[in-house]
C-alpha cells in the first residue's frame, strides 16, 4: 500500500452543486412556450453547435457540443434558441451569492456548477442539510432546479451530483466511498475522458473494480503522471482541496482520429467541433483569449504547434475557427497525414477558474 492509500486525516465535507440543463432551463423559465418541449441553445446553421440541451431534447440523444445539424436529425421537433450569456451570467451570480452565505470556500467550475467546502462552517449541521437548503434557496430565487452531491472529497462529490439528476441529491459517506466506484464504468469518472476510457477498455479496464485491480506501477507506465490519480480515485481517494482562487491559463480541445487526415479540407472539417468545444467552454467560464494555438501530431508521432496572438480577444467561434484554419493551412497537407489535431485558446483577459488548462478532450 502506498502513502496515498492511507486515510486522509482531515476528511472534508464537500458539496458539488450542478444546475440542471442550465442554459436551456433558463430559456424555458423565461419563455413559457418552450416548457416541456425539446430545446437546444445554440445556432441552427450548418456550422452551429449545441451549447446546451433541455431534458426533453436529451431523450432523443441531443447533447451539448453536438453539431446542430446532427441534433436536428435526431430530434426533428428540436427548437433552437440563441444563447443569452448576459442572462446566464446574472443568474450564475445569484447562485454564487447563495453559496457564499455558507462558506468562503467556493470553487466555480463554470457558470452552472461549483464545489463548496463546508467543513468548518456548518456549525453543527450536516453537509447534507446544507445541500438541501442551498437547493431550496436556488429554486426560490431563480425558479430553477439544481442537483447536488455530498461527500468527503471532490471526486466523489462530483460523481454523486450526477447520480439523481435532475433535481436530485446523493450522499456518499466515507464508509461507502471506496466501494461506490467499483461498479461504475470508468468513462463516468471525472478526469477520465473518452479517449482514455477507450484506451482503458482496450486493456480490459471497464469498471472501477477493473481499475482498482491494476497496481500503481502498471498505471504510471501506461498513463504517466495521471496513473497515480487513477489509482487513487479507484479507491475513493482524492486529497485535492476546494480552491476559490485558482487561475485558468488556457482552454484546449484535441482529438485523435481513427484514420489519418490527408487533406487540408479534412483537417478544416475536423477543426470545426474542436473550435466549438473550446468556444463553448470559454463562454461558460466567461473567458476571452488573444492567443490561438494549433497542435498537429503526424502519423509518425512527430508533433508541432503553431500559434497566433492578436491585439484583441478573439471575438467569436467563427474567428477562432478561421485562425486555427489559417494555422493549419501553413503546415497541411503533409504526406505523413495528421493523426491528432488540437486547438488551445490562451492569453485570457480575465483569468478565472481552475489552474492550468481546461482540457475538453484527452
Amino acid at each position: 500500500m502506498t502513502p496515498d492509500a492511507q486515510p486522509d486525516p482531515g476528511l472534508r465535507k464537500i458539496i458539488h452543486v450542478d444546475m440542471d440543463a442550465f442554459f436551456a432551463s433558463v430559456e424555458q423559465r423565461d419563455f413559457p412556450g418552450l416548457r416541456g418541449k425539446p430545446v437546444a441553445v445554440g445556432g441552427s446553421s450548418a456550422r452551429g453547435v449545441v451549447a446546451a440541451a433541455s431534458y426533453e431534447a436529451r431523450v432523443f440523444g441531443v447533447r451539448s457540443a453536438m453539431p446542430s445539424v446532427r441534433a436536428a436529425r435526431l430530434c426533428p421537433d428540436l427548437i433552437f434558441v440563441r444563447h443569452r450569456f448576459d442572462v446566464y451570467r446574472a443568474v450564475s451570480q445569484q447562485i454564487r451569492a447563495i453559496f457564499h452565505d455558507y462558506t468562503p470556500l467556493v470553487e466555480p467550475l463554470s457558470l452552472d456548477e461549483a464545489y463548496l467546502d463546508v467543513t468548518d462552517t456548518v456549525a453543527g449541521r450536516t453537509a447534507t442539510a446544507i445541500a438541501k437548503e442551498i437547493r431550496a434557496r436556488i429554486r426560490e430565487a431563480t425558479q430553477l432546479t439544481a442537483s447536488a452531491g455530498v461527500s468527503y472529497n471532490k471526486f466523489l462529490a462530483k460523481l454523486a451530483s450526477d447520480q439523481n439528476k435532475p433535481d436530485g441529491l446523493c450522499v456518499i459517506t466515507p464508509e461507502k466511498g471506496p466501494d461506490f466506484v467499483l461498479s461504475l464504468p470508468v468513462g463516468k469518472f471525472h478526469g477520465i475522458g473518452p479517449a482514455t476510457a477507450a484506451k482503458m477498455q482496450a486493456m480490459g479496464i471497464e469498471t472501477g473494480a477493473d481499475l482498482r485491480a491494476q497496481d500503481l506501477d502498471f498505471l504510471t507506465r501506461r498513463f504517466g503522471k495521471s496513473g497515480r490519480y487513477y489509482w487513487n480515485i479507484s479507491r475513493g481517494i482524492d486529497h485535492r482541496r476546494v480552491s476559490p482562487d485558482r487561475i485558468r491559463k488556457s482552454a484546449g480541445a484535441e482529438n485523435t482520429y481513427p484514420a489519418d487526415l490527408m487533406t487540408l479540407d479534412a483537417a478544416i472539417e475536423a477543426l470545426v467541433p474542436l473550435a466549438a468545444k473550446v468556444w463553448s467552454a470559454t463562454s461558460r467560464h466567461e473567458l476571452r483569449g488573444r492567443t490561438v494555438t494549433l497542435k498537429v501530431k503526424f502519423a509518425d508521432f512527430r508533433q508541432i504547434t503553431r500559434a497566433r496572438s492578436l491585439g484583441h480577444a478573439v471575438a467569436s467561434e467563427a474567428e477562432l475557427l478561421d485562425i486555427a484554419g489559417d494555422l493549419a493551412a501553413g503546415v497541411l497537407p503533409d504526406p505523413r497525414g495528421a493523426r491528432l489535431l488540437g486547438i488551445t485558446l490562451s492569453g485570457f483577459d480575465h483569468d478565472d477558474g481552475d489552474d492550468g488548462q481546461l482540457s475538453l478532450f484527452d
